[in-house]
C-alpha cells in the first residue's frame, strides 16, 4: 500500500509539473501577489507583516493578495482570516496563481521542481538571524529522509531563484552571500515582522496583550522559548520536548505575580506536562511570536534566533544551554563566539539557571550588564526602526494594476 501511495504521489507531482509548465508561459497578472510562510503553515512572520502594510498602504489591494496554505491548515484559517484570499497549496486556483503572481513573497524556500513565471519576481524574507551554520556551511544535515549533498544542491539551486533577499542586518547578509551563494540583490531593510516591536512597545499596547494571552494584564512574564532539536526524533515529524530543570522549582522560584510562558516548536506541544501549575503556566506556539516579545519581561532561551528579535526591547536575557558542546561541535556549529557575545549570561544547568532568575528578579528584570547588551543590539538590530515593510514594498516597486 505505501509503494502505491509513493507511485501515486510521483505520477500526481509529473502532472503538476507539465500543467505548471504551460502556465508559467502566460503573462503575470499585474500587482499579484503570492504570500506563503513557512511553505503553508499560516499568515505570519516577515510576508504577513509585507501583505499588512500593503493592506494598509492601500485596501484595494486586497483583492491582488492571496495566501497558499496546506490543506491541513484550510479550514482553521480561513475561518481565523475571513477577509483574506486563502487558497489550498496544490488546488487549481492555487496553481493558476501561482504561475501568473507578479511576486512570490515567500520566508523558506519553494520546492525547486516547482517553476516561476520568468517575469515573478522571487522575494526571499527568511526567517532569522542565523546564529547556527546554513546552507553550505553546514558540515552535516541531521534531517529525517535527506542527506547533506541533496539538502544542498536544493537549497542553491532555489536560492538562484530569488529575486531579492531580506537582509535584518549587515552580519546576516554577509554569511547569507556566502551560505546560500546568493548573486541578486539584498534589501537592507531589517525584518519586517521586527515593525510591531518598534511600534508597539508601549505600556498600554503590552497590557492588552497579556490580558489576551494569559488572561492578566497586570502580570509579569518569563518565556522560556528552547531551539527545536531537529535530531532528537522519535519518528518523521515526531520530536521530545525535555526539560532539563524543575517545573516544581521554577514555579517555587516565580512570585506569584509572574507567569511562566513556554514557546515550543508546534511539534512538541503535545509533549509537555504542566500538570499542578497549569493556573500559572502557559504553553503557546501558535501566537505571533512578536506579541509573545512584547509581553514578556525576561527570554530564556538557548541557540533560538529569538535572542536577535528580542534585543530590539532591551530587556533581559537567559541562555539554557544545556547540551552547548554538542550542539556547538556536532550538531550545527555557531557564527561568532556564543562564549563572549551573548547580551546575557549562559547557564548549562538547573542550580545556575534558578540563581540566575532570582538575581534578576532581585533587580527587578532590569539588565544587569547594559554594556554587553548594547553591543550586541548594536551589531544585530541597528537597522530595526519600524519602517522595514514599507521598505521591501518601495524597493521591490511594487505597483498594483489600476483596472
Amino acid at each position: 500500500m505505501s509503494n502505491l501511495k509513493k507511485q501515486l504521489k510521483i505520477i500526481i507531482r509529473y502532472v503538476l509539473i507539465v500543467i505548471n509548465d504551460i502556465l508559467t508561459l502566460l503573462p503575470i497578472k499585474k500587482g499579484v501577489v503570492l504570500f506563503e510562510s513557512f511553505n503553508g503553515k499560516g499568515l505570519t512572520d516577515n510576508p504577513k507583516a509585507i501583505y499588512d502594510q500593503l493592506l494598509e498602504m492601500d485596501n484595494q489591494t486586497a483583492k491582488l493578495l492571496y495566501w497558499g496554505i496546506k490543506g491541513q491548515f484550510y479550514d482553521e484559517i480561513v475561518q481565523q482570516y475571513p477577509n483574506a484570499q486563502i487558497l489550498k497549496r496544490w488546488s487549481l486556483k492555487w496553481i493558476w496563481i501561482s504561475a501568473r503572481a507578479n511576486y512570490w513573497i515567500f520566508n523558506s524556500r519553494m520546492p525547486t521542481w516547482w517553476k516561476k513565471n520568468r517575469n515573478t519576481k522571487y522575494v526571499q524574507t527568511w526567517h532569522g538571524t542565523p546564529l547556527k551554520h546554513l546552507a553550505t556551511d553546514m558540515d552535516q544535515v541531521k534531517l529525517p529522509g535527506s542527506t547533506r549533498e541533496k539538502y544542498l544542491k536544493e537549497f542553491v539551486s532555489e536560492a538562484k531563484r530569488w529575486d531579492y533577499l531580506v537582509a535584518a542586518n549587515q552580519y546576516s547578509e554577509d554569511i547569507f552571500k556566502r551560505a546560500f551563494r546568493f548573486k541578486n540583490q539584498f534589501l537592507e531593510t531589517g525584518y519586517p515582522r521586527n515593525d510591531i516591536l518598534v511600534q508597539k512597545n508601549q505600556p498600554t499596547e503590552i497590557k492588552a496583550l497579556k490580558q489576551k494571552i494569559i488572561g492578566n494584564g497586570e502580570k509579569r512574564v518569563v518565556t522560556y522559548a528552547p531551539t527545536w532539536r531537529e535530531d532528537d526524533f522519535i519518528s518523521v515529524g515526531h520530536y521530545h520536548f525535555r526539560w532539563h530543570f524543575s517545573l516544581k522549582k521554577m514555579m517555587g522560584l516565580l512570585p506569584e505575580d509572574v507567569m511562566l510562558l513556554i514557546r515550543p516548536h508546534y511539534l512538541v506541544t503535545d509533549r509537555i506536562d504542566i500538570k499542578g501549575f497549569e493556573d500559572r503556566v502557559v504553553i503557546d506556539s501558535t501566537t505571533d511570536m512578536n506579541e509573545i516579545y512584547l509581553i514578556t519581561d525576561l527570554m530564556v532561551t538557548d541557540y533560538s534566533s529569538v535572542m536577535f528579535d528580542f534585543a530590539i526591547l532591551k530587556r533581559p536575557m537567559l541562555f539554557f544551554a544545556y547540551d552547548l558542546e554538542y550542539y556547538r561541535d556536532d550538531l550545527r556549529g555557531f557564527y561568532f563566539d556564543y562564549y563572549t557575545e551573548l547580551p546575557g549570561s549562559i547557564v548549562t544547568d538547573e542550580t545556575h539557571l534558578l540563581a540566575e532568575i532570582d538575581q534578576l528578579l532581585q533587580n527587578n528584570f532590569a539588565e544587569l550588564d547594559p554594556e554587553r547588551f548594547n553591543k550586541f543590539a548594536k551589531r544585530f538590530v541597528s537597522w530595526e526602526r519600524g519602517t522595514a515593510a514599507q521598505q521591501v514594498i518601495e524597493k521591490i516597486n511594487y505597483r498594483r494594476d489600476e483596472k
